[in-house]
Protein backbone atom coordinates (compact mmCIF):
# COMPACT_ATOMS: atom_id res chain seq x y z
CA UNK A 1 0.00 0.00 0.00
CA UNK A 2 1.18 4.02 -0.60
CA UNK A 3 1.18 6.65 1.64
CA UNK A 4 -1.36 8.11 -0.43
CA UNK A 5 -4.00 6.24 1.71
CA UNK A 6 -1.99 6.55 4.97
CA UNK A 7 -4.52 8.77 6.50
CA UNK A 8 -7.97 7.06 6.04
CA UNK A 9 -6.80 3.93 7.02
CA UNK A 10 -5.27 5.66 10.14
CA UNK A 11 -8.79 6.72 11.42
CA UNK A 12 -10.88 4.23 11.19
CA UNK A 13 -11.68 4.15 14.79
CA UNK A 14 -9.98 3.77 18.29
CA UNK A 15 -7.06 0.91 18.04
CA UNK A 16 -8.32 -2.48 18.59
CA UNK A 17 -7.19 -4.59 21.82
CA UNK A 18 -4.16 -6.76 21.59
CA UNK A 19 -5.25 -10.74 20.84
CA UNK A 20 -4.07 -13.61 23.29
CA UNK A 21 -0.56 -14.52 22.83
CA UNK A 22 1.10 -17.47 20.59
CA UNK A 23 2.26 -19.92 22.14
CA UNK A 24 5.47 -19.86 20.06
CA UNK A 25 7.16 -17.00 18.30
CA UNK A 26 6.03 -16.05 15.32
CA UNK A 27 6.57 -13.19 12.41
CA UNK A 28 4.70 -9.93 10.93
CA UNK A 29 6.79 -10.39 7.53
CA UNK A 30 5.67 -6.91 6.24
CA UNK A 31 4.53 -4.08 8.39
CA UNK A 32 4.70 -0.13 7.77
CA UNK A 33 5.29 1.24 11.43
CA UNK A 34 5.80 4.60 9.82
CA UNK A 35 1.95 4.84 8.69
CA UNK A 36 0.99 2.62 11.33
CA UNK A 37 1.87 4.66 14.19
CA UNK A 38 2.45 7.88 12.74
CA UNK A 39 0.31 8.31 9.55
CA UNK A 40 0.81 10.42 6.29
CA UNK A 41 1.02 13.74 7.85
CA UNK A 42 3.57 13.13 10.91
CA UNK A 43 6.69 10.89 11.34
CA UNK A 44 6.01 8.81 14.97
CA UNK A 45 8.59 9.26 17.78
CA UNK A 46 10.97 6.56 18.43
CA UNK A 47 9.61 6.47 21.54
CA UNK A 48 6.26 5.83 20.04
CA UNK A 49 7.42 2.85 17.63
CA UNK A 50 9.23 1.13 20.71
CA UNK A 51 5.84 1.19 21.78
CA UNK A 52 4.71 -0.83 18.84
CA UNK A 53 7.58 -3.12 18.59
CA UNK A 54 7.15 -3.83 22.30
CA UNK A 55 3.57 -4.63 21.87
CA UNK A 56 4.06 -6.85 19.01
CA UNK A 57 6.76 -8.95 20.99
CA UNK A 58 4.08 -9.27 23.93
CA UNK A 59 2.02 -11.66 21.63
CA UNK A 60 4.72 -13.59 20.24
CA UNK A 61 5.40 -11.55 17.43
CA UNK A 62 8.83 -11.37 17.71
CA UNK A 63 10.26 -10.77 14.23
CA UNK A 64 9.35 -8.23 11.86
CA UNK A 65 9.97 -6.34 8.64
CA UNK A 66 9.61 -2.46 8.22
CA UNK A 67 8.54 -1.90 4.73
CA UNK A 68 9.78 1.32 2.88
CA UNK A 69 7.10 2.88 0.31
CA UNK A 70 9.35 5.29 -1.17
CA UNK A 71 13.17 6.61 -0.92
CA UNK A 72 12.06 8.24 2.50
CA UNK A 73 10.21 5.46 3.92
CA UNK A 74 12.95 3.51 3.02
CA UNK A 75 15.25 5.35 4.99
CA UNK A 76 13.26 5.25 7.66
CA UNK A 77 12.68 1.75 7.84
CA UNK A 78 16.66 1.13 7.56
CA UNK A 79 17.18 2.80 10.54
CA UNK A 80 14.46 1.51 12.50
CA UNK A 81 15.94 -1.86 11.47
CA UNK A 82 19.41 -0.71 12.56
CA UNK A 83 18.53 0.17 15.90
CA UNK A 84 15.51 -2.65 17.17
CA UNK A 85 16.84 -6.26 16.83
CA UNK A 86 13.49 -7.27 16.44
CA UNK A 87 12.95 -5.00 13.21
CA UNK A 88 15.09 -6.21 9.77
CA UNK A 89 14.09 -4.19 6.50
CA UNK A 90 12.55 -3.81 3.10
CA UNK A 91 13.49 -1.24 0.30
CA UNK A 92 11.74 0.10 -2.51
CA UNK A 93 9.68 2.46 -4.37
CA UNK A 94 6.25 1.17 -4.16
CA UNK A 95 4.49 0.65 -7.95
CA UNK A 96 1.96 3.29 -7.97
CA UNK A 97 4.80 5.42 -6.44
CA UNK A 98 6.77 4.50 -9.51
CA UNK A 99 3.59 4.53 -11.91
CA UNK A 100 3.35 8.44 -10.80
CA UNK A 101 6.60 9.31 -12.05
CA UNK A 102 8.77 8.19 -8.47
CA UNK A 103 11.10 5.69 -9.67
CA UNK A 104 13.36 8.24 -11.08
CA UNK A 105 17.85 6.97 -11.64
CA UNK A 106 18.09 8.89 -8.25
CA UNK A 107 15.40 7.08 -6.20
CA UNK A 108 16.58 4.09 -7.62
CA UNK A 109 19.88 4.74 -6.72
CA UNK A 110 18.84 5.19 -3.27
CA UNK A 111 17.08 2.13 -2.83
CA UNK A 112 20.49 0.55 -4.05
CA UNK A 113 22.49 2.24 -1.74
CA UNK A 114 20.57 1.14 1.06
CA UNK A 115 19.86 -2.22 0.04
CA UNK A 116 23.44 -3.05 1.03
CA UNK A 117 23.03 -2.48 4.80
CA UNK A 118 23.46 -5.18 6.32
CA UNK A 119 20.29 -4.53 8.40
CA UNK A 120 18.21 -4.22 5.03
CA UNK A 121 17.28 -7.72 3.96
CA UNK A 122 14.57 -6.93 0.89
CA UNK A 123 13.93 -4.99 -2.12
CA UNK A 124 10.37 -4.66 -2.07
CA UNK A 125 7.90 -3.57 -2.00
CA UNK A 126 7.80 -3.85 -5.64
CA UNK A 127 5.31 -4.84 -8.59
CA UNK A 128 2.62 -4.10 -10.44
CA UNK A 129 -0.38 -2.55 -9.89
CA UNK A 130 -3.03 -2.18 -12.13
CA UNK A 131 -5.93 -1.21 -9.78
CA UNK A 132 -5.12 2.16 -8.46
CA UNK A 133 -2.33 3.03 -10.94
CA UNK A 134 -4.11 4.18 -14.64
CA UNK A 135 -2.97 2.45 -17.94
CA UNK A 136 -0.64 5.83 -18.40
CA UNK A 137 1.42 4.38 -16.02
CA UNK A 138 1.74 0.63 -16.46
CA UNK A 139 4.80 1.18 -18.55
CA UNK A 140 6.78 3.15 -15.32
CA UNK A 141 5.72 0.39 -12.90
CA UNK A 142 7.33 -2.63 -14.88
CA UNK A 143 10.55 -0.29 -15.95
CA UNK A 144 10.35 0.19 -11.71
CA UNK A 145 9.72 -3.27 -11.25
CA UNK A 146 12.84 -4.55 -13.11
CA UNK A 147 15.28 -2.72 -11.77
CA UNK A 148 14.06 -3.43 -8.51
CA UNK A 149 14.72 -7.44 -9.18
CA UNK A 150 18.15 -6.75 -10.90
CA UNK A 151 18.64 -4.56 -7.06
CA UNK A 152 17.57 -7.75 -5.08
CA UNK A 153 19.71 -10.24 -7.59
CA UNK A 154 23.21 -7.41 -7.20
CA UNK A 155 22.52 -7.79 -3.62
CA UNK A 156 21.57 -11.59 -2.90
CA UNK A 157 18.24 -10.30 -0.62
CA UNK A 158 14.73 -11.11 -1.26
CA UNK A 159 12.11 -9.79 -3.40
CA UNK A 160 8.55 -8.60 -2.19
CA UNK A 161 6.75 -8.33 -4.67
CA UNK A 162 3.41 -6.35 -4.93
CA UNK A 163 0.73 -7.44 -7.31
CA UNK A 164 -2.98 -6.06 -7.48
CA UNK A 165 -4.77 -7.02 -11.11
CA UNK A 166 -2.01 -8.08 -12.10
CA UNK A 167 -1.02 -11.67 -11.65
CA UNK A 168 -0.34 -12.76 -15.43
CA UNK A 169 2.13 -9.87 -15.90
CA UNK A 170 4.18 -10.10 -12.41
CA UNK A 171 4.94 -14.02 -13.53
CA UNK A 172 5.76 -12.30 -17.16
CA UNK A 173 8.61 -10.28 -15.40
CA UNK A 174 9.69 -12.35 -13.30
CA UNK A 175 10.29 -15.02 -15.69
CA UNK A 176 11.73 -12.43 -18.14
CA UNK A 177 14.50 -11.20 -15.43
CA UNK A 178 14.55 -14.19 -13.35
CA UNK A 179 13.30 -14.00 -10.34
CA UNK A 180 16.14 -13.81 -6.81
CA UNK A 181 16.47 -17.37 -4.85
CA UNK A 182 13.69 -15.87 -2.59
CA UNK A 183 10.91 -13.70 -3.81
CA UNK A 184 7.44 -13.10 -1.71
CA UNK A 185 4.04 -12.59 -2.70
CA UNK A 186 2.95 -9.52 -0.58
CA UNK A 187 -0.78 -10.16 0.75
CA UNK A 188 -1.02 -12.94 -1.75
CA UNK A 189 -4.50 -11.80 -2.98
CA UNK A 190 -4.60 -14.48 -6.29
CA UNK A 191 -6.95 -18.18 -7.06
CA UNK A 192 -5.56 -21.22 -6.45
CA UNK A 193 -4.65 -21.29 -9.72
CA UNK A 194 -2.35 -18.63 -10.01
CA UNK A 195 -0.42 -20.02 -6.28
CA UNK A 196 0.18 -23.53 -8.07
CA UNK A 197 1.86 -21.11 -10.48
CA UNK A 198 3.45 -19.71 -7.59
CA UNK A 199 4.05 -22.26 -5.93
CA UNK A 200 6.02 -24.06 -8.76
CA UNK A 201 8.19 -21.66 -9.51
CA UNK A 202 9.21 -21.49 -5.84
CA UNK A 203 7.81 -18.30 -4.72
CA UNK A 204 7.03 -17.48 -0.74
CA UNK A 205 2.78 -16.48 -0.62
CA UNK A 206 2.34 -14.26 2.19
CA UNK A 207 -0.97 -14.23 3.53
CA UNK A 208 -2.54 -10.70 5.03
CA UNK A 209 -5.85 -10.25 7.23
CA UNK A 210 -7.94 -11.05 3.82
CA UNK A 211 -7.34 -14.87 4.72
CA UNK A 212 -10.26 -14.03 7.31
CA UNK A 213 -12.83 -12.26 5.49
CA UNK A 214 -16.18 -13.73 4.95
CA UNK A 215 -15.90 -13.65 0.59
CA UNK A 216 -12.58 -14.79 0.38
CA UNK A 217 -12.66 -18.62 0.07
CA UNK A 218 -10.52 -18.58 -2.68
CA UNK A 219 -7.53 -17.27 -0.31
CA UNK A 220 -8.16 -19.88 1.78
CA UNK A 221 -8.45 -22.51 -0.25
CA UNK A 222 -4.89 -20.76 -1.95
CA UNK A 223 -3.20 -21.03 1.77
CA UNK A 224 -4.40 -25.06 2.20
CA UNK A 225 -2.71 -25.91 -1.01
CA UNK A 226 0.55 -24.19 0.12
CA UNK A 227 3.38 -26.10 1.41
CA UNK A 228 3.96 -25.41 5.01
CA UNK A 229 7.78 -24.07 4.09
CA UNK A 230 6.44 -21.68 1.24
CA UNK A 231 4.31 -19.76 3.83
CA UNK A 232 4.68 -16.48 5.30
CA UNK A 233 2.13 -14.09 7.46
CA UNK A 234 2.06 -10.46 7.30
CA UNK A 235 -0.89 -7.77 8.52
CA UNK A 236 0.36 -5.19 5.99
CA UNK A 237 -0.55 -2.60 9.37
CA UNK A 238 -1.90 -0.25 9.08
CA UNK A 239 -4.24 -1.99 6.26
CA UNK A 240 -5.80 -5.22 5.45
CA UNK A 241 -7.22 -5.84 9.84
CA UNK A 242 -8.32 -9.02 9.96
CA UNK A 243 -11.80 -10.05 11.04
CA UNK A 244 -13.21 -9.76 14.08
CA UNK A 245 -11.42 -6.09 14.32
CA UNK A 246 -12.20 -4.89 10.04
CA UNK A 247 -13.10 -1.46 10.33
CA UNK A 248 -10.37 -0.49 13.16
CA UNK A 249 -6.86 0.61 12.07
CA UNK A 250 -4.56 -2.72 11.78
CA UNK A 251 -1.19 -3.10 13.85
CA UNK A 252 1.75 -5.50 14.03
CA UNK A 253 0.42 -6.70 17.50
CA UNK A 254 -3.04 -7.90 15.78
CA UNK A 255 -1.02 -10.72 13.32
CA UNK A 256 -1.90 -13.55 15.93
CA UNK A 257 -5.36 -13.44 14.37
CA UNK A 258 -4.16 -14.22 10.79
CA UNK A 259 -1.58 -16.93 12.18
CA UNK A 260 -5.11 -18.57 14.27
CA UNK A 261 -6.81 -18.24 10.63
CA UNK A 262 -3.81 -19.55 8.74
CA UNK A 263 -3.66 -22.56 11.48
CA UNK A 264 -7.29 -23.59 11.00
CA UNK A 265 -7.06 -23.63 7.01
CA UNK A 266 -4.05 -25.50 6.72
CA UNK A 267 -4.93 -28.06 9.48
CA UNK A 268 -1.51 -27.13 11.28
CA UNK A 269 -1.07 -26.52 14.99
CA UNK A 270 -0.55 -23.52 16.16
CA UNK A 271 2.75 -24.17 17.78
CA UNK A 272 3.75 -25.95 14.73
CA UNK A 273 2.75 -23.27 12.48
CA UNK A 274 4.59 -20.71 14.57
CA UNK A 275 7.41 -22.59 14.24
CA UNK A 276 7.55 -23.01 10.51
CA UNK A 277 6.62 -19.47 10.02
CA UNK A 278 9.52 -18.64 11.75
CA UNK A 279 11.83 -20.78 10.24
CA UNK A 280 11.02 -19.82 6.84
CA UNK A 281 11.26 -15.94 8.00
CA UNK A 282 14.56 -16.89 8.57
CA UNK A 283 15.40 -18.63 5.39
CA UNK A 284 13.76 -16.23 3.49
CA UNK A 285 15.07 -12.87 5.21
CA UNK A 286 18.54 -14.19 7.13
CA UNK A 287 18.67 -14.19 10.94
CA UNK A 288 17.50 -11.59 13.01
Amino acid sequence: MSRSSASRANRRGEPPPSPEPLPAPAVDSHTHFDIAVGGEDREPTPAEVDEAVEAAVAVGVTRLVQVGVDAASSRWSAELASRRPEVLAAVALHPNEAGAGAATPEALAEVDRLAALPRVRAVGETGLDRYRTGEDGWAAQEESFRAHIDIAKRHGIALVVHDRDAHDEVLRVLEDEGAPEHTVLHCFSGDPGFARACIDRGYVLSFAGTLTFGNAGYLREAAAMTPLDQLLVETDAPFLTPVPLRGRPNAARLVPHTVRALAEVTGTGLEQLCDTLTATAERVFGPW
